[in-house]
Formats: C-alpha cells, structure tokens, sequence
C-alpha cells in the first residue's frame, strides 16, 4: 500500500505541476484527458476540475460567433462556465467613444474573481471555433488576463468546435455548477500595454518600433474604415500584416508553427506594437508574436484606430495603394 500511495501522491504532483506550466495553446486531447483523469481520480489526488477544481474553463461564445448563454446551455464542454466576451466586461466603452478597451483593474479583478478564479488557477479560454474573429475574442481576453498578472492561462486549440469534432458525444447540457467566489488579484503589468500617448511619442521620434496593423487592406489603405473610427486610414509608417494570414480557415485555428514562423519573419526579433481598430484583432497578432513565436517586445495598443483618430491633432497615413501594390494584389 505504500508503494500505492507514493504512486498516486506522484501522479497528484504531476497533475499539479501540469496546471502550473501552461502553454498558450491546449489540445482537445490534452483537455478531454485532463477531464477524464480527474473524473477517475484517487481520493488522494487533487481533482483539477470542478466547483473547486485549480483548472477553469470559460466558454466565451458571444455575437461574434453567432453564440450566446443560451447557445451555452445548449452544449458545453463538461465543467466549464460561460462568460460572455462581449458584454460581460472583458472589455468596455469608454466615455470619450473609444470602445472595447481595457477594463478597470478594480473591474477586472471582479470580474475574474465572479468566475470562480483564484491567483494559482490554470485558466483555459474557449473560443466557437468558428472564424479568426472569434479566435481573437480569446486572444483578447489571455492578454488581458496577463495584462493583469495572471500568466497562468491557455486557449483551447480550435475551440468548442473542434471538441465537438473529436469528443461528439462528450458534452455537457444546462446549468454549470457555480463556482465559489475566486480570489485572484489583479495587478497591471505595463511592459505588455500601449496607450495612444505611447504610439504618439513613437510617430513623433520616428522610432524604430513597428507599428503592426492587423487590419484587411481595405483599411490600411483607407478605402474603407471601422464606423467609429472618425477617418480613414493607418498609424504613420505602420506594416501591415493582416491577422487572418495567421490563421487555417480549414482546421478554424492558428496556422503550424513553422506556417506562423515564415508569415511573422520579419518582425520576430523587432519590437512591436500590434494594433488595428479597437484592439481586438491585434490580439491575434500580439499572441502569434509574443506567445507562440517567444518574441517578449511586443504590446497591445487596445485604443487603436477608433481611439487614435477621435482627437483630431493626431496625424492619420491615408495614402492609397501604389501601383505596385496594385499588381501585387492582381497577382497574389
């Protein structure tokens, strides 16, 4: 019986030590195993999942994805709880009319605790699977966990809809269990955000940082604009490098490694910071950069373009294509 017990004191430990060392992305496999292990666990393992589990699983399905709480109750992955990305304070308006910036760290820290999170907690985000718009309402809300010094967070790998695909018959259905209040605290880390005194302070210096615009070419050209933002066009001097090239509308998730290490050569080793219109497809490109690819110089502009063009003595880069990038569009 000794030798029994050491086995699964061990087997505990590894468990623990798991939810410790998160990587940015998890397998469906990884999670459905996860799941299972701890559903037969030994009394004298911690389970992971649960009312009091160290793992927590948020499904964020929203209106961008065509999801909702009731999409939610609909079907879930086994243990996890909803949040809804859009309206539940992952992101807010401003009053000035910048919208989707980053909360309050009083708010968030509510916000995080209300979802049953405590400060050790492995936290994995549930994106639809659906579309790279929604991928970025996951990679909005992991850097806005790290913003806030919780680094212990993962997004699931294609989402509810990649689960769906794999464990079909592995979904739960109704209310969640209700996790007791969280006590995570939130503490701002500003070595991962950008504000628009920031990227002032950077088009003024001409400094050597890039400005990653994240947006269609449509809008870094300026023939078309987001319909808060007050003109058309681009930060002065910034690349684009739109967030869906990052992206396999195939599989519904991040592209390989290899495939994300050839499209983001260029700004592997630079410092960055990613933007496009109100911070949320930029999210893609910043967790691509900093977290998939290890590049640690890059930030979030969350304001972008909709924050950057409402004070009009800020300047706006609103020349077209050139003929060269006119034949490169016909060609490509």
């Amino acid at each position: 019986m000794k030798i029994l017990h050491s086995t699964f004191i061990f087997f505990g430990i590894l468990l623990f030590s798991s939810s410790l060392m998160a990587s940015p992305l998890v397998s469906v496999d990884w999670l459905n195993n996860k799941i299972k292990l701890s559903e037969t666990a030994h009394p004298d393992v911690a389970v992971e999942f649960g009312q009091k589990g160290n793992i927590v699983l948020i499904d964020l399905r929203n209106r961008i994805d065509g999801g909702s709480y009731d999409t939610f109750l609909e079907g879930h992955i086994p243990t996890s709880i909803h949040s809804n990305y859009e309206e539940d304070g992952w992101r807010f308006d401003a009053d000035d009319g910048t919208i989707g910036v980053i909360p309050s760290q009083s708010d968030f820290q509510t916000l995080v605790r209300s979802l049953g999170i405590n400060s050790d907690s492995h936290v994995v985000l549930i994106p639809a699977g659906v579309s790279t718009s929604d991928l970025a309402a996951s990679t909005r809300s992991y850097w806005t966990l790290k913003v806030y010094g919780h680094d212990n967070v993962s997004i699931l790998d294609g989402g509810y809809a990649a689960w769906l695909t794999k464990y079909p018959d592995f979904v739960d259905v109704g209310l969640p269990d209700q996790r007791p209040e969280g006590n995570f605290v939130a503490s701002f880390r500003p070595d991962l955000y950008t504000s628009t005194v920031d990227v002032a302070s950077i088009v003024d210096n001409q400094d050597s940082v890039v400005l990653l615009d994240g947006r269609p070419a449509s809008q870094f050209y300026a023939e078309a604009k987001h319909p808060r933002a007050r003109v058309a066009g681009r930060l002065p001097g910034a690349d684009l490098l739109f967030n869906k090239d990052a992206y396999d509308s195939e599989a519904n998730a991040f592209k390989t490694l290899d495939e994300l290490k050839q499209v983001f050569s260029a700004y592997q080793n630079a410092n960055v910071i990613s933007y496009c219109n109100t911070g949320h497809w930029a999210a893609n490109n910043w967790f691509v950069l900093s977290e998939l690819l290890g590049n640690k110089n890059v930030t979030l502009y969350d304001g972008s373009m909709v924050e950057w063009t409402s004070d009009i003595s800020l300047p706006v880069d609103s020349t077209g294509r050139s003929n060269m990038d006119k034949i490169k569009g016909i060609i490509g």
